[in-house]
């Protein structure tokens, strides 16, 4: 049963990376990108099941705020063209 999970995890990344590279837009690469994340940490946990070390849910832990902070990051550089002080922000592009 968690064989299948595995496997269905694995199409799900696969999926995301089609669309991360068509697109349409730089959002949809994002989001994209930021379900890829999300799936990783789903497969870092059944693995981790899978093999009896639950410890291995604190690596994906540990991933998962990586890829939040990752994509704030990314969405923030898109938006202002910088990640400088705060209150030069008063204009976007």
């Amino acid at each position: 049963m968690f064989g299948a999970a595995l496997v269905a995890i694995l199409v799900t990344m696969g999926l995301a990376l089609v669309r991360a590279a068509k697109g349409p837009t730089v959002f949809d690469r994002i989001l994209a990108l930021n379900m890829f994340g999300t799936k990783t940490v789903l497969l870092i946990a059944v693995i981790g099941f899978l093999t009896g070390r639950p410890d291995w849910l604190d690596i994906g832990l540990v991933y998962a705020l990586m890829n939040f902070i990752g994509v704030i990051a990314v969405l923030r550089f898109w938006r202002f063209g910088h990640f400088g002080d705060p209150d030069d922000d008063a204009e976007p592009r």
